[in-house]
């Protein structure tokens, strides 16, 4: 089913398609390879608007889930939208000292299992049920191919912390 990505930054060029094919595996792994999500990508502004207009936080933050699933209502194939920060995803990914396609990829897997009822908010035992989960689908969707273009801006502070790993 369809994967709708797009973004929303031109310093720092992502691999739609190949971003768009990841996607479907994590979808395949979670049992939803049918399910039809949006993905877009975006800047700390931009977030931080998002955070503070839906969740009441004046900050910016990785990742944000919109589920279509809940509530009442017969059953969808319309999972709903994950919004990730490309530069918070950066930060994080040269605090964890892991590669920027590693931080990528557990973000979207993150948001994907909010959409999907995950909610690591409820309580520790959900918390540890939602870990468990992003680790498989992690483990079942590697490697993880490259999900920015080669030879991007090199002169951008996103760019150069990609560099770095």
């Amino acid at each position: 089913m369809p994967v709708s990505v797009r973004t929303r930054l031109r310093r720092t060029p992502l691999l739609v398609p190949t971003i768009s094919h990841l996607i479907q595996r994590m979808l395949s792994t979670t049992g939803e390879s049918k399910a039809v999500l949006s993905v877009e990508f975006i800047g700390d502004r931009r977030m931080r608007r998002l955070n503070y207009q839906y969740r009441g936080i004046d900050m910016t933050t990785d990742v944000l889930a919109f589920a279509m699933r809940e509530g009442p209502g017969p059953p969808s194939l319309l999972l709903g939208d994950v919004v990730v920060s490309v530069p918070q995803a950066v930060r994080q990914a040269a605090e964890q000292g892991h590669s920027i396609r590693h931080e990528l990829a557990a973000l979207l897997i993150h948001g994907i299992l909010h959409l999907l009822g995950y909610d690591h908010e409820r309580g520790e035992s959900e918390a540890r049920r939602m870990r468990r989960k992003e680790h498989a689908v992690l483990q079942a969707v590697r490697p993880i191919p490259m999900l920015i273009k080669a030879g991007a801006d090199q002169s951008s502070p996103q760019r150069a912390a990609i560099r770095k790993r």
